[in-house]
């Protein structure tokens, strides 16, 4: 069970923070849900592009939206691949931003000089936009996240064996921790099997319902929230990707 920043997981070792393709695919499934078909993707260029393009797709596809077009882009180029999905997308319901390391505002101005987000177009954003400060080009877009504040039910009990509040990392590894012992109480060492870890009906903890693949990422149900203000608004207490 790896507690590792920006950790896409791997056979047998799974990840446990909230990852983009997680946060990208919820978001989307979020709007999706409303009744937004047509949604267009601008990944950043690297090696997680093809697996987030995946994730995505296939959360929109539950709710019968579908990815009209991917595009990938790297540092510096942003306005160009803005351009560049203009003239192969009429009119999406919605762009998804997934800026892996790098900030979104640079394809944010360039979606804004288009007039994204507006009336009939919305932006998706991602869990790794909340790493940056926030931008007034945030403003309108919507992210699926944990609330940095969840932490369930363990907050007081937390708080007053260690004396100070728990965070959602104490969080995380609360529910490792729980998930691990309730698998050895409940059928001993041999219940840490892949079969078990990767049951399809996932685990419930102090940070929502969540689930491991076969390829080590994990899947969470999470806050969907809109920027207004320059503060994460609720619009859904519950969306997933899965």
């Amino acid at each position: 069970m790896a507690l590792a920043d920006n950790f896409a997981g791997g056979p047998g070792v799974y990840a446990v923070l909230l990852g983009e393709a997680d946060s990208a695919a919820a978001g989307a499934a979020g709007l999706a849900a409303k009744g937004s078909k047509k949604f267009v993707l601008l990944v950043a260029d690297g090696p997680n592009a093809g697996a987030m393009e995946k994730r995505v797709a296939n959360s929109l596809s539950i709710y019968g939206a579908a990815l009209a077009v991917t595009l990938r882009y790297s540092a510096g180029d942003g306005a160009k691949t803005v351009d560049e999905m203009g003239s192969l997308v009429d009119a999406p319901d919605a762009v998804i931003v997934a800026s892996g390391n790098g900030s979104p505002s640079p394809v944010l101005a360039a979606l804004k000089s288009k007039g994204i987000p507006g009336k009939t177009i919305s932006v998706v954003g991602t869990n790794r936009w909340l790493e940056h400060p926030m931008d007034p080009l945030f403003e309108g877009a919507f992210i699926a996240t944990l609330d940095p504040s969840e932490t369930g039910p363990i907050a007081d009990r937390f708080r007053t064996t260690y004396n100070y509040p728990a965070d959602v990392n104490v969080a995380y590894a609360y529910d490792m921790v729980a998930l691990t012992a309730g698998i050895a109480s409940a059928v001993g060492p041999d219940g840490f099997s892949k079969k078990t870890l990767e049951n399809p009906n996932g685990f419930r903890g102090s940070t929502g319902l969540f689930r491991f693949r076969a390829d080590g990422s994990s899947q969470r149900s999470m806050p969907f929230y809109r920027i207004e203000k320059g503060a994460l608004k609720l619009v859904a207490k519950s969306t997933s990707g899965f």
